[in-house]
């Protein structure tokens, strides 16, 4: 099987988010078939709720889908580096594998900050990959930020 990147539909999951006036992140989750089965934007202004990053709304969502508490063989795809909140459920559903576009050295939780995945309290490590779609997703968010200074 070849290798097929799902970033693009993060990022329009990601472009909703700032058309909502939310930080531009988006994410999505793939089944071991090939198919999206979960797509989410930040919705943290919205619903009024610090913890509504667009990997967590995935992984909720991706959960229900499957009706499991875990989503192991699945791959996430976002256009930021996860936070180390997001980082730790994306641990805690054992995701296989963990996409991402640009880093985030102010508030990344898994190549900068706190690292998640190399504690050792961390029970379930997703292989990771950095740096796709990269410049697309920095872009995106220095627009947002620059039109909000």
């Amino acid at each position: 099987m070849s290798f097929r990147s799902h970033m693009e539909a993060a990022l329009q999951e990601a472009r909703a988010a700032a058309a909502r006036g939310e930080v531009p992140v988006g994410a999505v989750i793939v089944a071991p078939s090939g198919a999206v089965i979960a797509r989410a934007g930040n919705r943290t202004r919205e619903l009024n709720d610090p913890t509504a990053h667009a990997e967590v709304l995935a992984i909720r969502a991706a959960c229900a889908a499957v009706g499991a508490e875990r989503l192991p063989e699945h791959d996430l795809y976002v256009t930021l580096e996860p936070c180390p909140m997001c980082a730790a459920a994306i641990g805690f559903a054992r995701i296989r594998r963990l996409y991402y576009g640009a880093a985030d050295p102010k508030s990344g939780g898994v190549a900068q900050g706190a690292r998640v995945f190399a504690h050792p309290q961390c029970h379930h490590v997703p292989e990771v990959y950095d740096g796709i779609g990269a410049e697309p997703s920095a872009a995106l968010l220095r627009e947002f930020f620059a039109a909000r200074r």
